[in-house]
């Protein structure tokens, strides 16, 4: 019996380990999924770089922003609300890319568990994607790259971070994003975090605002009380604390990238 228990813990163990390596950070990355709908949105879906992208904006514009989402992808109507947002109010192009080729993550798909789907959709493969999207954004045209990323689109965002491949970085709510990975990071970063996060503990958070201000990286780094992890884009509409924190970090962000994408 004590055999057949440690054994579970040994498998529960290196699960949750496989599950960090990759791009989540537990249980929390996985709370109140959207209902998915490729229609939503002002916008409309293309390929860019060889992916399919929901692209949103002026298609003329020579500053584009990239969103990476978190593990239920691009059809997530919050996220999609998030690009048109930012694309009406500040002008850019703003493209959302399928980094998971029409299979987000879904819970109730027991086939295709979270280890499993992982395997296949890892963060090292959605870096290499993101780079190719930034050389057809640049072949378009487009001379200056903003990029974001939500949960597991923030450890793509900030391994783009160690690169020259963006003019500045948000990452909200990121997942498995280190201190050897902030301390590598070259661009101007923003970090939003919520206050109720496992990934992301206050602790840590002072270590990153300290790396980057040692390293002289313009930098925000803030904990937004009362919410949990995803709730920019997974805030629920009758959660009005949530709600607020959501549209005052979308609004941070848009700060962020007018500073240092559009005004630079």
């Amino acid at each position: 019996m004590l055999r057949m228990f440690t054994i579970v813990l040994h498998v529960l163990f290196v699960t949750l380990c496989l599950q960090l390596q990759q791009g989540v950070s537990g249980p929390q990355c996985l709370e109140h999924p959207p209902n998915l709908n490729g229609t939503s949105g002002a916008g409309s879906v293309i390929k860019v770089g060889g992916l399919k992208a929901y692209v949103t904006g002026p298609s003329h514009s020579k500053l584009a922003i990239i969103l990476a989402s978190d593990v239920y992808g691009f059809e997530a109507p919050n996220l999609r609300k998030i690009a048109d947002k930012v694309a009406s109010t500040a002008g850019f192009h703003v493209v959302v890319p399928d980094f998971f080729y029409g299979e987000p993550y879904n819970p109730n798909n027991t086939q295709r568990n979270m280890t499993v789907w992982l395997k296949d959709h890892g963060t090292d493969k959605g870096f290499e994607d993101a780079k190719r999207l930034i050389a057809a954004l640049k072949n378009k045209g487009v001379s200056k790259i903003g990029a974001a990323g939500f949960c597991w689109g923030g450890k793509v965002v900030a391994e783009l971070s160690k690169g020259y491949y963006t003019k500045a970085a948000v990452l909200l709510h990121p997942s498995r994003v280190t201190l050897d990975d902030i301390k590598a990071v070259k661009t101007p970063i923003a970090i939003l975090v919520a206050q109720f996060d496992n990934g992301t503990p206050p602790e840590l958070m002072k270590q990153f605002k300290e790396a980057l201000s040692t390293n002289k990286i313009d930098n925000v780094v803030k904990i937004f009380p009362g919410v949990s992890h995803g709730w920019t884009v997974r805030y629920q509409d009758n959660n009005v604390t949530a709600v607020k924190s959501a549209n005052e970090a979308h609004q941070d962000m848009l700060d962020w990238f007018t500073k240092d994408v559009q005004k630079r």
